[in-house]
């Protein structure tokens, strides 16, 4: 995935969810979004996930902890157990709408 710099100083980077469609139209592997590394809040993730979801991605990488203010390191960007099962669900629903499955059976 591919993250850069904007002018805008409210996010960590910016995420280029364009890269998602071709990098799936260019390579046989999965591609994946880490928006952590891109928007570094925590309340930005399930906007970013659902659009990287709706543009094909068939990955996510996002860090989870028992207590994210108490974490040594990413605990701003870092969601509770009880949010990524929000998150999933949630994701699950955006993925219906674009005709996509999330599950653990290959689809």
């Amino acid at each position: 995935m591919t993250w850069d710099r904007a002018f805008e100083t409210f996010t960590r980077n910016t995420l280029d969810i364009n890269t998602v469609p071709p990098l799936s139209e260019l390579t046989h592997l999965p591609v994946l979004v880490d928006r952590s590394h891109t928007t570094g809040r925590r309340s930005l993730v399930r906007p970013v996930w659902s659009a990287a979801v709706a543009a094909g991605a068939r990955g996510l990488i996002v860090e989870v902890h028992l207590d994210p203010e108490a974490a040594l390191s990413d605990g701003p960007k870092s969601l509770t157990f009880e949010d990524s099962d929000e998150l999933m669900r949630s994701l699950s629903q955006a993925a219906e709408a674009t005709g996509r499955y999330i599950g653990n059976d290959g689809r």
